[in-house]
């Protein structure tokens, strides 16, 4: 038997009568429609803007990363700067000092920060820094910090109010040396330079307290 030749085909309608509209069935209407267009965005639009979103969230993320902080190296290349610096202001500062008490702690600060500057050389060329060697950025911000402290010194001085004023600024100035080797401390693994932040600090806590101390009897 041959395959029906009508199979697959829309059925055949009745001839109408003049002035007679078309009748269909409904098997027929559905199968000449056109598909109806699913309602939302296109599936490669959605695909693209959530893989854009994706990649600007990693390009963020990837940049705060590398705009978080200063690393180990840094930290310790300011830390030598640092002392280095504030030793240059204790010692040209205590000629101008008028108090024995005050002028007799801040010599102990210069001999201090002298053996700090000493002492550190060893552990931080341990950590491949090269205490000769800092990086010109740090040793540039530490000198023009120094610079703007001794301004404002100087200032105090023509004022007389620089015994004061040179307290309240090394107890400040003291303060971030201990904040910094205290970072420090926690993001190193180096024994012998753990070592030498523990001695410096248990050393410099007592001097921190006497400029603390004369800066707050000088305000009463």
């Amino acid at each position: 038997m041959y395959p029906d030749q009508n199979q697959n085909q829309p059925p055949v309608q009745p001839p109408t009568q003049p002035g007679q509209q078309p009748q269909y069935s409904i098997d027929y209407l559905n199968q000449i429609a056109p598909p109806a267009k699913k309602p939302g965005m296109n599936n490669r639009i959605f695909i693209f803007l959530a893989g854009g979103g994706l990649l600007l969230a990693v390009i963020i993320g990837f940049f705060s990363l590398i705009n978080s902080g200063t690393g180990p190296t840094e930290k310790m290349q300011t830390l030598a700067a640092r002392i280095e610096a504030l030793h240059t202001v204790s010692d040209k500062s205590q000629k101008n000092i008028q108090s024995g008490d005050l002028r007799s702690t801040n010599s102990n600060l210069t001999v201090f920060l002298t053996n700090a500057y000493r002492d550190i050389a060893e552990p931080l060329d341990t950590n491949n820094v090269d205490i000769k060697n800092i990086d010109k950025e740090i040793a540039a911000a530490e000198e023009t910090a120094a610079e703007e402290l001794t301004q404002k010194l100087e200032d105090a001085r023509l004022n007389a109010v620089f015994d004061r004023v040179y307290a309240r600024e090394m107890a400040y100035q003291l303060d971030k040396v201990a904040a910094l080797m205290k970072d420090i401390y926690g993001s190193v693994k180096s024994k012998s330079l753990k070592d030498f932040l523990v001695s410096t600090d248990t050393n410099l806590q007592p001097l921190k307290k006497q400029f603390y101390d004369f800066s707050a009897e000088s305000n009463e």
